[in-house]
């Protein structure tokens, strides 16, 4: 099943990059609710909110680290069955999959939801701050921790 939702989340990625790249030219910007949710089209060279601006290889690196170790942290989850621990790492690493498919192919990450009152972000992003929020959740409220 972990399987199956890393697939489906990167293909859902790379879909939507695909289709926002043939559509809008950059920092095109098209109102899907006017006012308040756009699609806009921009390359992201740097991380979170923007930060870290062309650190190329810090980006990979970073990324093929943690694909890593959540990797690892899956492959040897004590427990096998579908677990909220279990889906918030195959969020996390789908999301990093993704924008490093961006970072490989393009040298920048394909950015495009736009609600102008936060920085643009994409599928993967959401993928890892969800799962993020998840693994956050499980860690605090857990009752048996096992890791």
């Amino acid at each position: 099943m972990i399987i199956i939702i890393i697939l489906a989340i990167l293909f859902l990625d790379q879909l939507t990059k695909f289709v926002i790249i043939k559509e809008l030219s950059l920092y095109q910007s098209v109102a899907v609710i006017k006012d308040f949710f756009y699609l806009t089209l921009i390359h992201n060279r740097g991380a979170a909110f923007g930060i870290f601006q062309n650190q190329f290889y810090l980006f990979i690196l970073s990324a093929l680290v943690a694909i890593g170790i959540i990797s690892f942290s899956l492959k040897n989850n004590k427990t096998k069955k579908f677990s909220l621990y279990n889906f918030s790492l195959a969020l996390i690493l789908s999301g990093a999959l993704g924008n490093l498919i961006d970072r490989i192919r393009f040298g920048y990450v394909i950015d495009f939801f736009d609600f102008k009152v936060w920085p643009v972000f994409n599928v993967a992003d959401s993928a890892i701050t969800v799962g993020a929020i998840f693994l956050a959740w499980h860690i605090l409220f857990s009752k048996k921790k096992k890791y």
